[in-house]
């Protein structure tokens, strides 16, 4: 066993200097440091919040029916509703995943008034559910402003690209 751990440590003795280990050590405690400052998903962690606060019969108790596109979160909706595809207004069916991204819209609330950020998420990993079509332009943007716009299929960043349907997620009231 001496004699291994000899012949290693001389062999890389020889091969390697101070400075260039000196070298990597540091850029290793650099590299370390720099971890928490790498992105981390926080909205779907907020949103999944969202969706264990809501239900459906809270979400009918809004006012209005929730496989109808013409209920007040889906001013700005633009895909299928989950709610007609085996999921619900804020979570996606079995079988599905919801994208970590998603574009956003503000809708008007019809009994208070009030102006609500909406987060609509698409759901994927099986093919196009082909029920409850909805396309709702509110507050719909061109392609330069990627996050309003309705358009794109935000699976991108799913495992799995096939979009299946969306959901309508309230993320709070517009200030």
């Amino acid at each position: 066993m001496d004699a291994l751990v000899e012949r290693l440590s001389r062999t890389v003795a020889q091969r390697t200097s101070r400075r260039g280990f000196l070298g990597y050590l540091g850029k290793a405690l650099v590299g370390g440091m720099m971890i928490p400052l790498l992105p981390i998903n926080r909205v779907v962690e907020q949103a999944q919040a969202q969706m264990s606060d809501e239900s459906g019969a809270a979400a009918e108790a809004e006012g209005g029916d929730l496989t109808s596109c013409d209920y007040w979160r889906y001013c700005g909706f633009d895909g299928y509703l989950c709610s007609c595809c085996g999921g619900a207004l804020t979570s996606c069916p079995p079988g599905t995943v919801a994208s970590p991204t998603s574009w956003v819209g503000t809708c008007q609330h019809p009994t208070d008034g009030k102006e609500y950020i909406i987060a609509y998420r698409d759901c994927c990993g099986k093919d196009v559910c082909n029920r409850c079509f909805c396309d709702n332009n509110k507050g719909q943007v061109p392609i330069y402003r990627p996050q309003l716009d309705n358009d794109i299929i935000w699976c991108f960043g799913a495992k799995n690209f096939a979009y299946h349907c969306t959901t309508a997620i309230r993320l709070g009231v517009k200030t």
